[in-house]
């Protein structure tokens, strides 16, 4: 079976090609032409010997997944259906806006968290991605960009808990982040982590001296409700997740986002919001309100717009620094909390 070359770092293509008996600046040609000049097969790479890209061809798969299917909505929003070699199936999004260009990328196939209104777990988690998976996702949605055009930002808020394939997820993210050609040239500080809360991960990404923001999905302000919610919770504690956020703000200086996602009729309430305020006074944070995107089989309900300003007008009376996050992708299940594995859901146009 083929490698996948961009499971490799630069400096282990080296080695590879080295066996070869290449000298270690065709590592750093094959490198720059799939992440600087977005080449997508070894017979582009016009300045490398036929030989040695026969032979790579031979040996390396610059891309491990097919695009199956591609969806394009109204707002501009992409989203790509990916399959993987083993069969199994990924989403990734990319969302334009002026000139802001952000990659939503996926870390595991399916969810193993149990969030009752997402989409991602409803079959649970089949397994993590590896680095290359993590990474192609980026690429592969950069390519579709018209020439000229780059990504811009970056939200690790697709399918999976970030923080659970961390080690791979860095790895991926050490590429993203280093400067062209050999890198996408993404500053550290356009990085989200979004992740559910898990403590020990939080405690060890606060401790690598990076400058990644990190977004907590919150969704209560209560032991009790936050268990109903999100049912890892009761393995951790929502003080614990609260603390580990401390400590990755005293540690990194960077602001902690805390991520709620308004149920209606269920986490929308004014005491839930009074709730909300108590748990962010005299923290340097911010809250992220996200009105519910309706799944296919899920008994959850948007809020009304009401609910919404009125939950807002609470948390800034009390000096909480809130937005409400601008819905995109919605009409092809490509907004926060639709995405999903298998392509029995995905309404799209296929390639």
């Amino acid at each position: 079976m083929k490698r996948r070359l961009l499971d490799l770092s630069p400096i282990e293509l080296e080695r590879a090609l080295a066996e070869r008996g290449a000298p270690g600046y065709r590592a750093r040609q094959v490198w720059s032409w799939v992440i600087d000049r977005r080449a997508e097969r070894f017979e582009s790479m016009t300045d490398l010997p036929r030989a040695l890209r026969e032979e790579l061809n031979e040996s390396f798969e610059i891309f491990s997944t097919e695009i199956v299917a591609r969806s394009v909505d109204d707002d501009g929003t992409t989203k790509l259906l990916l399959a993987c070699r083993d069969g199994e199936t990924i989403e990734t999004v990319l969302m334009a806006e002026e000139h802001r260009r952000t990659v939503c990328v996926s870390t595991q196939v399916g969810c193993g968290m149990g969030c009752v209104f997402c989409a991602s777990g409803l079959k649970g988690v089949v397994r993590n991605l590896t680095r290359g998976e993590i990474l192609e996702q980026i690429v592969r949605e950069r390519n579709q960009l018209p020439e000229g055009e780059r990504v811009s930002h970056l939200v690790v808020m697709g399918m999976g808990e970030s923080l659970a394939n961390l080690d791979e997820l860095l790895a991926a993210l050490e590429v993203v982040c280093a400067p062209a050609p050999l890198g996408l040239g993404l500053s550290q500080r356009r990085v989200t982590i979004s992740t559910v809360g898990l403590p020990d991960k939080m405690r060890k990404l606060a401790e690598l001296d990076r400058r990644y923001h990190l977004a907590v999905s919150l969704h209560a302000a209560t032991e009790s409700l936050r268990d109903r919610l999100v049912p890892i919770s009761h393995k951790v504690g929502l003080g614990a997740v609260i603390e580990a956020s401390d400590r990755y703000f005293e540690r990194t200086g960077r602001q902690v986002t805390f991520e709620y996602v308004l149920l209606g009729g269920v986490n929308d309430r004014a005491d839930d919001a009074r709730a909300l305020a108590d748990l962010m006074s005299r923290r340097s944070a911010h809250v992220n309100l996200i009105p519910y995107n309706p799944v296919a089989g899920l008994e959850f309900e948007r809020p009304s717009e009401d609910a919404v300003n009125r939950f807002t007008a609470i948390l800034r009376g009390r000096s909480v620094s809130v937005t409400v996050r601008k819905t995109k992708g919605r009409v092809i299940d490509a907004a926060c909390g639709q995405l999903r594995r298998g392509t029995a859901a995905v309404e799209s146009t296929l390639l």
